[in-house]
């Protein structure tokens, strides 16, 4: 985790279109260069709980990730949950991983992790947040969906040439396959 520079928030305002929600940090680069997933505090700044802790933040990235649900791979995924005893167990591990790692910053009791974990797929978005930032092997669906997802950063940045991940806090993200 980085904390964002004043460049960083202004490139992930400009992706969500709106200021950020109780942003904590980068939580991983895309390989452009920009924040493509931020960490959020459980609780936003009104205290109303958020159990979203990673958020993916480009626009490329998210529209790719609304295609494959769009073509039914949550419920397909969801599915060979029910169907999968061992892929039920692998995710709910990474149901765990995630609850843990939001319990690190702040315990959210009753609350769910995210995505639909363990039992269902909800959300894509977050299992490949969750994916992106945890490195393979902990996530499985989360995996899976990134593997499915064209390289959304081929084409450039998805907000301006001048934002994000430029200064001190730039890096090199890793790409798919690669651990945060």
């Amino acid at each position: 985790m980085e904390t964002p520079s004043p460049t960083d928030v202004l490139a992930i305002e400009e992706q969500l279109g709106r200021p950020p929600r109780g942003l904590r940090a980068i939580a991983h680069r895309c390989p452009c260069g920009n924040p493509d997933v931020v960490e959020t505090a459980p609780r936003l700044p009104d205290g109303s709980p958020f159990p979203t802790v990673y958020y993916l933040t480009c626009p490329r990235a998210a529209s790719a990730i609304g295609t494959l649900e769009a073509n039914g791979v949550m419920r397909e995924m969801t599915a060979r949950l029910a169907a999968d005893p061992e892929l039920a167990a692998a995710y709910r591990k990474a149901h765990e991983d995630y609850l843990a790692r939001r319990d690190a910053i702040e315990v959210l009791a009753g609350f769910p992790s995210a995505g639909g974990m363990p039992d269902r797929v909800k959300c894509l978005h977050v299992l490949v947040a969750h994916s992106l930032v945890a490195g393979p092997g902990v996530n499985p669906l989360g995996d899976e969906a990134l593997a499915m997802l064209p390289e959304w950063w081929r084409a450039g940045r998805c907000v301006g040439a001048e934002q994000g991940g430029s200064g001190a806090n730039a890096v090199q993200a890793p790409v798919r396959g690669e651990r945060a």
